[in-house]
């Protein structure tokens, strides 16, 4: 088999790396210049904090559209196709960024970027899935994810350089990670198509047939449960991470917490959690048991984080580093997902699995601001979110299927 040619520093895993880490600066730099940018604007506090709830579930709404189209037509076209027609979408849609005006253009802007940043991710994984053998694929997918994640730490510190102390500059962000994207696009020429899509790629069989994930009750609950996993990821990100700022204000924290600074300690750690996510599962002969240990961390996490009333400024930042390192284990569990199904629908599982989980923010919030309403108290709202976020992880967990000995080259009928 061909897929066996390939080792886990060859140039697909490289250039599937390459491309996250753009992906990832792209994705996460709203999150880290969202307080500037909308200052810019005009807008005050509580706008910043209302409207960039808005922007950025914008955002994933594209992640959560575009993951279902691209991930049908990497099962139909071919994974090489659909990295590259997302990479020149998401790169014009960030040029275009840097151009609007108003919180409106800013969102809808954001919602097209999203649906291009949405294609990446689940391609480059199913494709180094595919070409590396078994034994490998864990540990290759967890590099992709490794290094793809330091893009956040990257848009951070061009951040630091580019925005000026009155909240101009920011527009320079998002030009860079537009012409990033086009300067991918020269790599991936010598990269090659898997050949386990190849070889179906001429056969009468059913590919990228989304419905084919709901017809089904065996799939439909392996499809679910991979989506579900993922959950407390973007709960994380999304809410306590994204919003470290006005939680530290709520908690009494002394010194002013930039936001920007915490996407890029968490992701620095995120980066490091999941490349050990591949060894930890290779090394414990289970993914299952993996993520175990990755929830526990999550979980230490929040509970520190809940308790830093009168802290200093460091140490939240310390706090999000630790719960991003506890979500760590992005790769593993997006590799579980496309391990669990056929070649003919691989690539769509592989890519609406994680942008369902990104646009599972949407109802995550949702729950956030009702609960806020409920309670009457925004830190007890937070709390609660996440615990049910965590609970409804864990038994997802449990209830999904070992994959990591799992042989790959299978079709679904």
């Amino acid at each position: 088999m061909n897929e066996k040619k390939f080792g886990i520093l060859s140039l697909p895993v490289i250039v599937a790396a390459l491309g996250y880490f753009v992906d990832i600066y792209d994705l996460l730099l709203f999150s880290i210049i969202r307080v500037p940018s909308l200052k810019s604007m005009g807008l005050n506090d509580a706008q910043i904090a209302k409207d960039g709830l808005h922007i950025i579930n914008l955002q994933m709404m594209g992640l959560l559209v575009g993951g279902i189209f691209w991930g049908i037509l990497g099962d139909k076209l071919g994974r090489l196709k659909v990295l590259f027609a997302s990479i020149i979408l998401y790169s014009l849609g960030n040029i275009a960024n840097g151009f609007v005006h108003t919180v409106d253009q800013y969102a809808w802007i954001r919602f097209i970027t999203g649906l291009g940043l949405a294609g990446e991710l689940g391609a480059g994984i199913t494709l180094v899935s595919e070409l590396l053998p078994k034994e490998k694929r864990g540990i290759g997918t967890s590099l992709v994810a490794g290094l793809g994640l330091t893009g956040a730490v990257f848009a951070f510190f061009l951040k630091q350089y580019f925005v000026k102390a009155d909240n101009s500059g920011w527009q320079t962000c998002y030009f860079i990670g537009g012409g990033l994207g086009i300067l991918l696009l020269s790599l991936r020429v010598g990269v090659l198509e898997s050949g386990m899509f190849k070889s179906i790629e001429s056969k009468d069989v059913r590919k990228g047939n989304f419905f084919m994930l709901f017809n089904n009750g065996v799939r439909f609950k392996k499809y679910l449960l991979a989506i579900l996993i993922g959950l407390p990821t973007w709960y994380v990100i999304g809410i306590l991470i994204t919003f470290s700022k006005e939680f530290a204000v709520k908690m009494g924290v002394q010194g002013i917490v930039d936001p920007g600074q915490s996407v890029m300690f968490a992701y620095a750690a995120i980066s490091v959690g999941d490349v050990l996510a591949g060894f930890i599962s290779q090394k414990l002969q289970s993914r299952k048991r993996a993520l175990y240990v990755y929830y526990a961390i999550v979980v230490a996490a929040m509970v520190w984080f809940f308790n830093l009333t009168g802290a200093t400024a460091g140490m939240v930042y310390a706090a999000c580093a630790l719960l991003g390192f506890g979500t760590g284990y992005w790769a593993i569990f997006v590799t579980m997902a496309a391990e669990q199904f056929g070649t003919n629908i691989r690539a769509t599982v592989a890519t609406t699995v994680p942008n369902m989980v990104r646009g599972s923010l949407n109802l995550v919030s949702m729950l956030f601001v009702w609960l806020q309403v409920q309670a009457g108290d925004y830190i007890k709202a937070a709390w609660i979110t996440g615990i049910i976020v965590l609970v409804i992880g864990l038994v997802s967990v449990f209830l999904t299927e070992e994959t990591i000995h799992k042989d790959l080259n299978y079709i679904e009928q």
